[in-house]
């Protein structure tokens, strides 16, 4: 929650930067049975930071957002201050004030290797030799095949969402439909209201439990025998009234560490390199402030904030 709140106040920054919105507020629901890992999880948060928060038992949950048809065992915690993030629009502002400072950025520029040089780090791509004093890997779903120690803890993992036309659209919109997470008997779905594209989001984790070996492979086609029928098994049941036609279906990657938290350390060989990786699906929301944090170990060789949580020797 530390690092969430930080993570809000920077993304408000870019968004002045910018000059543009980023971060929609919607709420957020996490739901599920009321002894299970997302709701008690979500309630020892809110009660240990003070979050503003309210249960919901079905009905009210129903009564409150009507889109949301959950069966009675299932419970709803509501934060007033959730939402989601437009996460290509994010990049992009990212990128302009980064360039409005200095940087560089090399695009479709393959890394071949790196490697240590006294003491400095090499990196070679197919274009040019760079060589600095110290070196960050925020390579995602690539991060193991640049640093092989990592193979087993940074599992690239194939991921698909679905985007319906409800048969009721007005239940989706911004404004009447939180972002919700939650778990019931099929697994652990997560989804949005309508923006930008006429369509309510749906995506599941670990949707075929497929993890990815070859990342040259994979399989970038959506299938409705399959992908879509996983889906729509957790919209027919929780989301009725958005179980209309499919107009997308997306495939992504997940990369998983084995607790499914962060990966954010110094490597375990080389003082001077830093990675962040193995963010398991839950991460763009935090790369603000996971920013700030490389920023601070490349040039402080410490942060601030509290990392000890996503050490790379908790797996030992």
């Amino acid at each position: 929650m530390p690092l969430l709140r930080r993570a809000y106040e920077l993304w408000r920054e870019l968004e002045h930067s910018a000059g543009e919105r980023l971060l929609i507020i919607t709420g957020c629901v996490d739901a599920g049975p009321a002894t299970g890992a997302i709701v008690s999880g979500s309630l020892q948060s809110c009660t240990t930071f003070q979050l503003p928060h309210e249960v919901l038992d079905h009905v009210a949950l129903h009564r409150r957002f009507p889109g949301y048809q959950f069966p009675s065992e299932i419970v709803g915690v509501y934060q007033r201050d959730g939402g989601f993030l437009l996460s290509e629009r994010c990049i992009v502002s990212y990128v302009v004030a980064a360039q409005s400072i200095g940087a560089e950025v090399h695009g479709r520029e393959r890394v071949s290797e790196w490697k240590v040089e006294r003491s400095h780090v090499l990196v070679r791509t197919q274009r040019a030799d760079y060589l600095g004093a110290r070196l960050i890997f925020t390579a995602g779903a690539w991060s193991s095949l640049l640093i092989p120690k990592l193979s087993p803890l940074a599992i690239p993992e194939r991921q698909v969402m679905i985007w319906t036309q409800p048969l009721v659209p007005e239940l989706f919109k911004l404004g009447v439909f939180p972002v919700f997470n939650m778990e019931g008997e099929e697994g652990r779905f997560y989804g949005f209201p309508i923006y930008g594209i006429p369509g309510f989001k749906i995506g599941k984790y670990h949707h075929l439990n497929q993890p990815v070996d070859d990342l040259n492979s994979l399989d970038r086609e959506s299938y409705q025998s399959e992908d879509e029928d996983v889906l729509r098994e957790g919209i027919r049941r929780y989301f009725p009234n958005a179980n209309g036609p499919t107009l997308a279906l997306k495939t992504c990657l997940f990369t998983n560490s084995p607790d499914e938290h962060f990966i954010i350390d110094s490597h375990a060989d080389i003082p001077n390199v830093y990675v962040a990786a193995g963010f398991s699906g839950h991460g763009f929301k935090f790369c603000s402030v996971v920013g700030e944090i490389m920023a601070d170990l490349a040039l402080h060789g410490g942060t601030r904030h509290d990392i000890s949580l996503f050490a790379l020797n908790r797996f030992r």
